[in-house]
């Protein structure tokens, strides 16, 4: 259990075959019989490409969770939302302490690559933490949302409501039980419900942060000039993009999505769609309905998605925020990239681009290739690909349309954004030895 000491393969590769390993199991049990309502086997590729939205807590779905699934198999997609939002390596970690096994020096430098930490040191420490916060927040989320749920539902459907969706919200992946109300409906019959709302969006957002920020936040409280720069920056870009997002949303949107809503509603609706695209995947309105400028934002926040280190997908805040500073510092032609009095590596700009060129590069690709062999409008193949890569799990209703093709490279796009197409290109890459030499400089025309 938990011996990879003589395994020959990179942190990274361990990583991204160890998902596609999950993703591949998950996909042949959801295609048992028994893990569907009408007792029939479901279709390969239907099955792998939930279970690849499960595990990579994204959200997209072929067929209705609550209408297809039989209790059986929303168990065993709860289970993949669960283990994919804490990380697989999180979950062995838990076994081995379980069964009080000893950790190495090769293990813990997988879960510092796991958990996005910068630090090798109190790894495990603070994976114990993670576990017990998750647990702690999901916990909390459960009893909040049964409160709502149990009255319509009876007890135990209506807990079993709040924990499937305290876990999903937590885990940003967006699943939802409300086929009920609607094949399909996500939280559109909640739209008014300020309880159901909110837990969701705490639940969304402590999520998408990181577990890095809880730790900073937990030790320095409420002492910003003591947080960490990371920790600083995912606080200052998520509370910018939420509050900016409502406010544009409520403008945009007011006539058009909800339009028929009164004025509270209106601002619930407005604070949760800023919120929900990155990256959860529920709604609350018919985002059909929603205007271009609408659809162009959720797009946008879709791409830049939640923190490093979280349940979350996306370019992350951390790299937007990188790439915002430098180009300002570009602009006012400074030779250093400074934020809250710091000073950013050159490593960190190089990162920055490299993730944005690639998920930029691949959105188009997989763009083309879909149109090229379906008959959807541009808008709703570029919504649905860029849900799939920020993992996020919002759609115009075209998921279940699509075909065997397609249902390939929105799956590859989803394992991609939960593994990182950084990781994804390092691991896809050839290995070269790296020349020993130091080339000239040569200058080139940029801009």
């Amino acid at each position: 259990m938990f011996k990879i000491k003589n395994l020959k393969m990179t942190y990274t590769e361990i990583i991204v075959f160890g998902t596609l390993l999950i993703i591949i199991v998950g996909g042949i049990i959801l295609s048992l019989p028994v893990s569907s309502r009408n007792n029939m086997p479901t279709p390969y590729i239907d099955s792998l490409f939930t279970a690849a939205s499960a595990f990579c807590v994204t959200g997209l779905v072929l067929y209705d969770t609550y209408t297809h699934w039989s209790l059986f198999g929303q168990i065993v997609i709860l289970v993949l939302i669960q283990v994919g939002g804490l990380g697989f390596m999180t979950i062995i970690t838990l076994f081995s302490m379980f069964l009080r096994r000893k950790i190495g020096l090769k293990e813990r430098r997988l879960l510092m690559e796991s958990a996005n930490t910068l630090k090798i040191g109190g790894i495990v420490f603070l994976v114990k933490k993670i576990l017990i916060r998750t647990f702690i927040f999901e916990g909390i989320g459960t009893i909040f949302l049964s409160l709502r749920f149990c009255p319509k539902m009876g007890f135990y459907l209506g807990l079993y409501n709040g924990i499937f969706h305290s876990v999903s919200a937590f885990c940003n992946a967006g699943f939802d039980l409300m086929g009920r109300n609607g094949q399909f409906s996500s939280l559109t019959s909640y739209a008014n419900d300020v309880v159901v709302n909110i837990v969701v969006m705490g639940l969304i957002v402590i999520g998408g942060i990181g577990f890095v920020v809880w730790d900073d936040i937990a030790k320095n409280l409420f002492k910003f000039n003591k947080y960490s720069l990371h920790t600083k920056i995912v606080l200052t870009a998520t509370i910018s993009l939420i509050l900016g997002g409502a406010v544009i949303f409520l403008a945009m949107e007011s006539k058009h999505s909800m339009i028929n809503m009164s004025l509270g509603e209106k601002i619930l609706s407005a604070l949760f769609h800023s919120i929900t695209p990155r990256t959860a995947g529920f709604n609350t309105i018919n985002l059909n309905t929603m205007s271009e400028g609408g659809y162009l934002l959720t797009m946008l926040l879709m791409i830049i998605g939640g923190s490093p280190g979280s349940t979350a997908g996306g370019i992350k805040t951390t790299t937007f925020v990188t790439l915002i500073i430098t180009a300002l510092s570009s602009a006012k032609q400074l030779s250093d990239i400074t934020i809250f009095k710091r000073r950013l590596e050159t490593d960190s700009l190089k990162k920055a681009s490299s993730i944005t060129v690639i998920y930029i590069s691949t959105i188009f690709l997989a763009v083309m290739l879909i149109s090229a062999t379906q008959n959807f409008s541009l808008e709703e193949t570029m919504f649905e690909v860029i849900s799939a890569i920020g993992t996020v799990g919002l759609s115009l209703g075209i998921t279940p349309l699509l075909s065997n093709f397609s249902k390939i490279i929105i799956s590859f796009l989803m394992y991609g954004g939960k593994v990182g197409v950084l990781s994804m290109a390092a691991v896809l890459a050839e290995k070269k030895e790296t020349s020993p030499l130091s080339r000239p400089y040569e200058k080139i025309i940029i801009g």
